[in-house]
């Protein structure tokens, strides 16, 4: 759900949210919640995926809760924002994989402009829940689903695969494409994945990067 992706709770003051206003002498009585700081990018970003509730299939059917993940190739278990700094540092763009209407629950705004903060390229889902869909190409996220009768855990997932899906400087509305998924012992899978920007507006608004640099080329132009 969208509360998964961007918590409105408490604000842990362990997790990377919490330590960032605590480094900036936020007294610990006054950390306070998300949704109390949805105007401060800095802690939004940090709390993106930091819900307490989430389960990161990364880490493993005994993988612990919370916004955790492994960093490969150094196999290092961190926080999700850690690691996504860490692959932005590196260069690597990313790639998410999901289930059945991704995003479903109340329409929140920061679920796409963290998503988009972490360095997420694309979002390979079943299905997505339609304002979510929407918000991810207003941030410049590519949203796929998968073809009828392929899921992630068809996959055979583990965190440690090379996704490659090429031609995404050219996307077309409702373009199937090819996510190449690299395993971690050196073989190689084409997964079939179907391009969800449904018009050429939305293919604009990703090739720019989100709907604000749209608007703000166009105002330069």
């Amino acid at each position: 759900t969208t509360d998964h992706i961007s918590p409105a709770g408490d604000i842990s003051a362990k997790g990377p949210a919490g330590k960032y206003l605590r480094e900036h002498q936020v007294p610990i009585t006054e950390i306070n919640s998300y949704g109390a700081r949805r105007g401060n990018h800095e802690v939004m970003m940090r709390g993106t995926f930091a819900n307490i509730r989430i389960r990161n299939h990364m880490l493993g059917p005994n993988g612990k809760e919370g916004g955790y993940t492994i960093h490969y190739p150094s196999k290092e278990e961190t926080s999700i924002y850690d690691a996504a700094m860490q692959y932005k540092a590196e260069g690597v763009p990313l790639v998410i994989f999901a289930g059945v209407e991704y995003g479903n629950g109340s329409s929140r705004d920061w679920a796409a402009k963290g998503t988009n903060l972490l360095g997420v390229r694309a979002v390979i889902a079943q299905s997505f829940e339609r304002i979510h869909r929407s918000n991810l190409v207003g941030m410049g996220v590519i949203p796929f689903v998968f073809e009828e009768g392929t899921t992630w855990a068809s996959l055979g997932l583990k965190g440690d695969e090379l996704v490659t899906i090429e031609g995404l400087e050219h996307i077309k509305p409702r373009e199937r494409k090819i996510a190449k998924i690299t395993y971690g012992d050196g073989s190689v899978k084409d997964v079939p994945i179907i391009c969800r920007i449904d018009t050429l507006d939305e293919v604009v608004y990703v090739n720019n990067g989100g709907i604000l640099q749209t608007v703000l080329r166009d105002l330069a132009a």
